[in-house]
């Protein structure tokens, strides 16, 4: 029996195989779309904001990241 589950963007029925080249999403199409929201910001994880660390490039150790 093979799942089915529903495309993210259009609600359209995408069965769950190895075949389905785009799945969750039933087409390129409605992949990019949905790639696209996410790059402009439309999608978003709700949650407290981070303030992005910048450092001083002089001071870099790649050491200290591993």
């Amino acid at each position: 029996m093979v799942k089915i589950v529903h495309c993210p963007q259009c609600e359209k029925d995408v069965p769950w195989q190895e075949d389905q080249q785009w799945k969750p999403f039933c087409s390129e199409r409605c992949k990019l779309i949905d790639l696209g929201e996410w790059a402009s910001e439309g999608h978003r994880i709700t949650g407290d904001s981070v303030q992005a660390e910048s450092f001083d490039i002089d001071e870099y150790n790649p050491s200290d990241y591993h």
